[in-house]
Order: C-alpha cells, then sequence, then structure tokens
C-alpha cells in the first residue's frame, strides 16, 4: 500500500491552477554529456510545452545552471528558489531523476518551501524526494566507503598512490582546464547567439547584462563582462 501524502491533494490542485506561474530552471555539466540527460535546447522545449500545455506563465527569465560536476554548491538553484518564493511560483525543471538526487537541490527546496514540477515526472511529490535523497545519500557514503578501503588496500600492497610523473600530471592538468573551457564554451555560445540574433547589433555590454539577467553565471561562477563575452567568442571561433 502507498503511503499517502495529506499535501499530494494541494499540490495537484495548485499545479492545475491557469495562470500559475512558473519559473524554469535548468543545469548543463561542461562534461560533454550533461548531468541532466537532455541538452540545454531539449530542456527549454521541454519546459515551454509543458507551461503551454498547462496554461501557466513564466514570470522571470530562466536560471541555467552550468556545472562542472565537482562543485557542491547551487549558485543559480539558490537564486530560483528565492525568486520563486518572493512571485509565489512554481520551480519548473524538465527531468526529475538527476535533479532529485542532489541532496543540495532537496535541500533547498525543503528549506524555501517552493512549490515544484518535472516535466518528465509532474505528479512527483515531496515525500518522492524524500526517498529519492535518503538513497543518494546512501549510494554516496557506500561510494566513499569502498574507495578508502581500495586505497588502504593499495598502501598495503606497496602501491605508490600519486603521479609517478608529476610534469606529465602537470601537462595532462593544464590540459583538462583547456578542455573544461572549451565544453562551457559549448554550452553558452547558443545562448550567446540567440541573444545576438533576437538584438540585432547588441554590444559586448548589451551581452553580458543580458547573460545577467538570464541567471548564468560564467565559467568561475562570477558575473559576465564585456571581455568575459569576448573571450568566449573567440573561443567559439
Amino acid at each position: 500500500m502507498g503511503v499517502h501524502n495529506p499535501n499530494d491533494h494541494m499540490v495537484s490542485e495548485q499545479r492545475g491552477k491557469m495562470g500559475q506561474k512558473a519559473i524554469a530552471y535548468y543545469r548543463v555539466s561542461t562534461a560533454r554529456q550533461g548531468q541532466s540527460g537532455l541538452g540545454l535546447d531539449a530542456q527549454r522545449s521541454a519546459v515551454s510545452e509543458f507551461v503551454r500545455s498547462k496554461g501557466w506563465k513564466l514570470v522571470a527569465p530562466p536560471f541555467t545552471e552550468v556545472e562542472s560536476g565537482k562543485r557542491d554548491d547551487r549558485p543559480e538553484l539558490a537564486k530560483a528558489l528565492a525568486k520563486c518564493k518572493r512571485q509565489g511560483a512554481t520551480l519548473v525543471i524538465a527531468k526529475l531523476d538527476r535533479l532529485a538526487r542532489d541532496v543540495y537541490f532537496i535541500s533547498g527546496l525543503m528549506k524555501e518551501g517552493v512549490e515544484f514540477v518535472a516535466v518528465d515526472l509532474p505528479e512527483a511529490n515531496n515525500l518522492t524526494l524524500h526517498i529519492m535523497a535518503s538513497m543518494a545519500e546512501f549510494e554516496s557514503e557506500c561510494i566513499s566507503q569502498r574507495t578508502k578501503a581500495a586505497l588502504k588496500a593499495a598502501k598495503r600492497r606497496g602501491v605508490k598512490l600519486g603521479s609517478p610523473c608529476p610534469e606529465k600530471a602537470s601537462k595532462l592538468g593544464v590540459k583538462a582546464i583547456k578542455a573544461k573551457a572549451e565544453r562551457f564554451s559549448e554550452n553558452v555560445v547558443p545562448i550567446i547567439r540567440q541573444i545576438q540574433k533576437s538584438n540585432s547589433g547588441i554590444s559586448l555590454r548589451g551581452l553580458a547584462q543580458a547573460m545577467n539577467d538570464r541567471g548564468i553565471a560564467t565559467a568561475r561562477g562570477g558575473v559576465w563582462g564585456p571581455s568575459a563575452v569576448r573571450n568566449v567568442l573567440r573561443r567559439a571561433g
């Protein structure tokens, strides 16, 4: 027998309202396959179609997280949740599975008391998130314990840990940083091009402001300026 959540009826009722305020949150990774499982264009399309079909209204520019996969914080998610709370809006995401395994995502929703809906699983509720978050924490702890045990076993066998060739490791590190910058560029350049297409003759400063207005951070998590836009466009060629 399933567990009944007394809030389910209220959530479903709210989600069914015409004209409901909505704010979109997208997440892509600097890895070639985004952690969300959907590229940015696919997420936009899914959210737009869902909002249109429900008769809801997007009341703010979307918030887009471009991340490396190693960073624990989610600055754009925090902004999106705060905006939802201020406007009484529902957070709309394209795909639940990855985000629901993100403990930061769960804790943010709980802390802010924000309603959300996932396009691929619109009937998911807070109970669903609690279960998935608990499983994610358990899985993370198991991985951590297995990794520590494997390292200890390797040391006992006399295996030297770390890079046997620091110079080579340094070169690989530089290569990895360059690759990361290129992947970041691949994610954000289409957004910049779209802004240029919609605003003929827009300046670099205007592009930077447009990126900031959309809640998109730079590769280092900062705000955009003209030089940052220029560098990304140059990298794209």
